[in-house]
């Protein structure tokens, strides 16, 4: 693995054959460098250090959905009988993103060097989680790693496309709420003082209404900053409660799931990545038990969390496993369902993958009916809190005509 010192370094040179060949290769100088490329059976005319742009905007970061690309990449690689550490190579050339490039090569150098595909993997925590990890080990450990990374990648491609509908469900509500304040916010500093000064000169009492827009400007425009700062510093204090406090994501947690229609999302997501985490891990060979240990942190949800703890716990004494998810009396009697045929058959993971892709789906309908619904939603939202604060300013207007 590269140390912090190490650079990119660009080389030219033949391969065994005689063939030419250029590349990437990351090291501490140019001389290691060359050492490196020797051993992988490249005599290199040409290494020097890859420049710099001029311009850039920093390193670009690397994505979930990055990971689950470079999975494919190395799944599809290795079927079509290229060897792993070659694999590395046409990954890391092909892709856009230098960062993961890097990373690629990085990992490469380990491969090469004599580790272990799944050891070299876990010295990157951030990308590779505990699960991706053990999955390329058990893949290793069978011969069967071309397989194994397909599996992977359909279960990280499922993933992110879940949590993306996920976050889809999400924005749209915060939008709303975004959009109000700001538009209130701008009515209130901006036209209705415009009004007041109208009013001050009718020499008459203004209905209740439109005090109480004209009260609410005043306090908008003197303390519109410390309102402001405010809001964002609750933002940031209630995002760091919820990273740092396992109380704070409890209760969290638990109340997102009475939102509605987005509980329900939240709810149908759950149960499709319980049922496609453990479909996947099963499926690869993993214990159970093993299995299950890597659905819990997988669900996203403490609650969830807990429930599949106490389904380990439980199968570990000897439970089946669609008994010890009834105990639990938050999953779907559907799953429950189709774990009993799924044991009685020897075919659990077609069952749950089964499961998997009805509440991908059930999530997919759910977010598009969201859609739908928040649209005219919006446009509601607003005409009110446009409507209501144009009433009380043209208020006044009307009883003077009236009284006239």
């Amino acid at each position: 693995m590269a140390t912090a010192s190490s650079e990119l370094f660009v080389y030219k040179g033949v391969d065994k054959r005689g063939n030419k060949v250029s590349g990437e290769v990351t090291s501490q100088s140019s001389t290691m460098a060359k050492a490196q490329l020797l051993k992988q059976g490249i005599r290199a005319n040409a290494v020097r250090r890859k420049p710099k742009p001029m311009f850039s905007g920093g390193k670009k970061k690397i994505k979930p959905m990055d990971i689950a690309l470079f999975t494919r990449q190395m799944a599809t690689m290795m079927k079509a009988g290229v060897p792993l550490v070659q694999s590395f190579d046409i990954v890391a050339g092909g892709s856009e993103n230098k960062t993961l490039a890097e990373l690629i090569l990085d990992i490469k150098e380990d491969v090469a060097a004599g580790g272990g595909f799944a050891a070299s993997l876990r010295k990157h925590p951030k990308y590779f989680d505990d699960l991706f990890c053990n999955l390329v080990e058990s893949g290793e450990q069978s011969g069967a790693l071309e397989t194994m990374l397909d599996r992977i990648a359909t279960y990280k491609e499922k993933t992110e496309q879940l949590k993306a509908k996920i976050k889809k469900a999400m924005t749209y509500p915060i939008a709303v709420l975004v959009v109000a304040i700001v538009v209130t916010g701008i009515l209130l500093v901006k036209v209705v003082p415009q009004f007041a000064e109208t009013f001050s000169s009718f020499g008459a009492d203004l209905p209740s209404f439109t005090l109480f827009v004209l009260h609410l400007s005043n306090l908008a425009q003197t303390y519109w900053l410390i309102i402001l700062v405010s809001l964002v510093a609750g933002v940031f204090l209630f995002n760091k409660a919820k990273q740092k406090s396992k109380a704070v994501r409890d209760v969290v947690d638990k109340l997102s799931l009475r939102i509605p229609i987005v509980g329900n999302i939240l709810y149908q997501s759950i149960i499709a990545r319980f049922a496609r985490t453990l479909s996947t891990t099963f499926a690869a060979g993993v214990p159970l038990i093993d299995a299950l240990q890597s659905v819990a942190g997988a669900t996203g949800n403490t609650i969830y969390e807990k429930a599949v703890l106490q389904i380990r716990d439980e199968v570990s004494t000897g439970t089946q496993l669609n008994v010890a998810i009834t105990h639990t009396k938050v999953f779907p009697a559907m799953l429950v369902q189709m774990a009993t045929i799924g044991e009685e058959s020897g075919a659990l993971d077609e069952m749950l993958d089964k499961v998997a892709n009805y509440y991908e789906e059930a999530v997919d309908n759910l977010v598009d009916s969201l859609t739908s619904l928040l649209e005219p939603m919006i446009m509601s939202v607003l005409g009110i809190l446009v409507g209501g604060l144009m009433i009380a300013m043209y208020l006044p207007i009307f009883q003077m005509g009236q009284v006239v």
